[in-house]
């Protein structure tokens, strides 16, 4: 047993908890919950043990690690819902296809460190997607949203590697664009927004945030009229997809330049969520980082940002919809050359990027009911 290094409890669900780490040099670790265990081999680890009763509480141990603030020693499951679950589906962001170059701030200050694969490597949004794909495609999912910064610089040739690799997907993978698609061009997957998929149990209404030319955010009235008119003619719960995240409408501070999406249309989004009690749930990513927020102007109901694919901590979302409410699953694309990358740009922005990225676990793992 080699000496562990940034073991993290990632993910934890109903039944189930994953914790990550690395070791020097390839090594056999052994992770404990309770009665249940877990050995993993090599450089980089992803323990994930299953089989654990939801909402309880037990010992957690991985050999070589001694307890953190990001590895407790005891960890307690998700709260059960009521009932089975009646669909899965999940979401990624910020894939970037294309990109060469991580850790710029996309200013003209620089923090550093920048990262970049190898010289004759392969670039890292294929290694990174490549894991995710691999991943989302075992998850017998019903519907897969891709929800924005499909490439990095907006390019037709960009946007027609991203369609290759997720369409292996098939039918159940739908996408939309984010302010990274809408740099050199207005066309990219912008023709086919706002959307509604149907799974067993929800409706996932999707939405285009992307004001071209600009990284910030917006939504059009034609679309919040659409999600107000949806959503009253719903008979099932209905999760709202963006790649922007909202605005507060609490905050004493009213930018013009807001990075996610403009004070205005925030407030007009969460007054529908506000009126309409089927919406349960707003979901976006652009802002590389796990978080959520609930706001009073929109009945308290999750307001989800996602951690990016492309780095660390190589993120996707998972969720479980009951009749009685949903399970967010945060997840870590776990493949060996996915988590070396990872390990490394974690030391992004002056070391400050993991803290900022990761979000503390009850922002990526929750339970909400309906």
């Amino acid at each position: 047993m080699g000496t562990v290094h940034d073991a993290e409890l990632y993910s934890v669900g109903t039944d189930e908890i994953v914790a990550t780490f690395r070791t020097e040099g390839e090594c056999s670790v052994t992770t404990v919950v309770g009665e249940a265990e877990v050995t993993t081999s090599g450089t980089y680890h992803s323990a994930r043990i299953t089989g654990l009763e939801p909402g309880v509480t037990y010992p957690l141990k991985v050999d070589g690690a001694d307890p953190s603030e990001l590895l407790p020693d005891r960890v307690t499951t998700l709260a059960p819902l009521p009932g089975r679950i009646l669909a899965k589906f999940a979401t990624v962001n910020d894939v970037h296809f294309g990109e060469r170059v991580c850790g710029r701030l996309g200013t003209g200050e620089q923090m550093g460190p920048l990262f970049e694969s190898a010289q004759g490597a392969e670039p890292y949004p294929v290694v990174m997607n490549r894991g995710a794909i691999a991943e989302l495609a075992a998850l017998d999912a019903s519907a897969i949203l891709v929800k924005g910064d499909l490439t990095n610089a907006g390019t037709v040739e960009q946007y027609e590697e991203f369609l290759a690799a997720y369409s292996a997907l098939g039918p159940t993978m739908h996408h939309v664009r984010g302010n990274h698609d809408a740099m050199v061009t207005e066309q990219i997957a912008s023709a086919h927004a706002p959307f509604a998929v149907g799974i067993p149990g929800a409706l996932l209404a999707v939405l285009d945030t992307v004001r071209p030319g600009t990284d910030r955010g917006r939504l059009s009235a034609a679309q919040i009229e659409w999600l107000d008119t949806l959503a009253a003619e719903s008979s099932d719960p209905v999760l709202v997809f963006g790649h922007h995240h909202p605005w507060n409408p609490a905050s004493d501070d009213r930018p013009d330049t807001y990075f996610g999406i403009n004070p205005d249309d925030s407030e007009s989004l969460c007054a529908v969520i506000d009126r309409r009690e089927a919406i349960a749930g707003y979901f976006a990513g652009h802002t590389h980082r796990n978080r959520v927020r609930r706001f009073a102007a929109a009945r308290s109901v999750p307001m989800v940002e996602i951690a990016c694919v492309k780095d660390y901590p190589g993120a996707w979302a998972e969720y479980h919809v009951y009749d009685s409410g949903y399970v967010q699953i945060a997840r870590r694309i776990s493949a060996h050359d996915a988590m070396a990358w990872t390990e490394q740009t974690r030391h992004m922005f002056q070391g400050m990027y993991r803290d900022y990225a990761l979000g503390s676990l009850d922002e990526r793992c929750f339970v909400h009911s309906f």
